[in-house]
């Protein structure tokens, strides 16, 4: 089994699942697959494995929560000892996902129902196809090539200058395998270091943080906010009532804010002086980063609060070199922090698979994104997106 523990998921799921809980139980949602890369020569032919997919998440739905499991995350100061109460109980229920085979050779993924019993598929769901398709694909994976090219990302990272650079596992949901993921963080601890003298700050993946003793990481996600489309009081407000939702939960904790659902534009008319003192900072997952930087210090001078209190993390399709580019440019300017997901897990000389998992509806309606990155929008409702784009004024 490829999934062995439903800590095996990056630590967002858990803090908005917390929300979830607290403040929309009675919500119902919908998340579609995509394939980002499929149709491309033997790339996202997924069909074939359908079956062996499908076995791997049954598996999954039989699994529970352990009381060592529990403890460790009882123990985060930001987790509710009534949702760890829960989780007690909790297990997947395997009737709430549909996977097809198509004539095309992709295959069509649906996760359908209530938002707190939904929300933990995605990430343990995206793994697995991972991992069926280039165990299927790569019989005899080339572990050598993966290590002489972590081996270089580790020596940029030690080049002189470059102590005070940290960056953060994000690669659970497209790793090449498990094994492997496990094989990159030790290895990363052991050359790079943690703590406060070492450059891994920690990882998104639970399950490795309890085992390796790394610091979990992750606030929300883009499924947070575009729920509040559905939920808030009106649409035009939905932003503003996700940043007041979060802050109602964790009073000031967990305060990176995303800002990227319905464009940065958008996201700085609505993240005025009070979320710009309120939040610890924000993160970028689409468009020009450097631009994006340069517009997130402007943006907190022009609201009198000092950029150097702030953290901008960079969490975009990252690799070493940009990570570095972008820590010369902002360092001694800001806090920096850096999440690096599937040039850290899966560059072993394969092409990797762009797959995403996305909310499209909740309670009945339409739901989307409005990323500065066109190709990353994902919403099956095109009146929807005219609305949304006139609404918070994109062009």
């Amino acid at each position: 089994m490829i999934i062995t523990s439903l800590l095996d998921t990056d630590l967002y799921k858990f803090t908005m699942m917390q929300v979830v809980l607290h403040q929309f139980p009675g919500a119902e949602v919908e998340y579609k697959f995509k394939c980002r890369n499929a149709g491309a020569p033997g790339l996202g032919d997924l069909a074939p494995y359908v079956s062996e997919i499908r076995e791997e998440i049954r598996g999954l739905c039989q699994l529970r929560f352990q009381d060592a499991e529990l403890a460790y995350l009882k123990a985060m100061r930001f987790i509710k000892s009534d949702f760890v109460d829960f989780l007690g109980i909790f297990r997947l229920n395997e009737k709430y996902v549909s996977i097809t085979a198509l004539p095309s050779g992709e295959i069509e993924v649906s996760i359908k129902g209530p938002w707190l019993h939904t929300i933990l598929f995605e990430i343990p769901v995206l793994a697995i196809i991972n991992e069926v398709y280039f165990r299927n694909t790569q019989k005899q994976p080339d572990v050598t090539e993966g290590r002489k090219r972590l081996d270089t990302k580790i020596l940029e990272l030690q080049a002189a200058g470059l102590g005070e650079l940290k960056i953060a596992d994000y690669g659970t949901r497209r790793r090449f395998g498990k094994a492997w993921h496990e094989e990159v963080l030790r290895t990363l601890i052991a050359r790079l270091g943690t703590g406060v003298t070492g450059q891994l700050a920690g990882t998104s993946n639970v399950l490795f943080a309890m085992k390796l003793g790394l610091i979990p990481l992750g606030t929300m996600a883009h499924e947070y906010l575009q729920a509040c489309q559905a939920l808030g009081p009106r649409l035009r407000d939905s932003q503003v009532y996700g940043f007041e939702s979060w802050a109602r939960e964790y009073r000031g904790d967990l305060g990176i804010a995303l800002s990227d659902v319905y464009g940065m534009s958008a996201f700085l008319r609505d993240f005025d002086m009070y979320f710009c003192k309120l939040f610890d900072g924000a993160r970028h997952d689409s468009g020009d980063p450097f631009q994006w930087g340069e517009r997130m210090l402007a943006h907190y001078a022009k609201n009198r609060v000092d950029p150097k209190t702030k953290t901008l993390i960079f969490s975009d399709a990252l690799t070493v070199p940009r990570t570095i580019e972008l820590y010369q440019q902002f360092r001694g300017r800001c806090q920096l922090a850096f999440g690096i997901g599937t040039n850290l897990t899966n560059d072993l000389g394969y092409e990797p698979l762009q797959i995403v998992i996305k909310m499209v509806r909740c309670n009945g309606q339409p739901v989307a994104k409005l990323s500065d990155t066109p190709s990353k929008n994902m919403c099956d409702d095109e009146k929807y997106l005219a609305y949304l784009r006139q609404v918070f004024e994109i062009a």
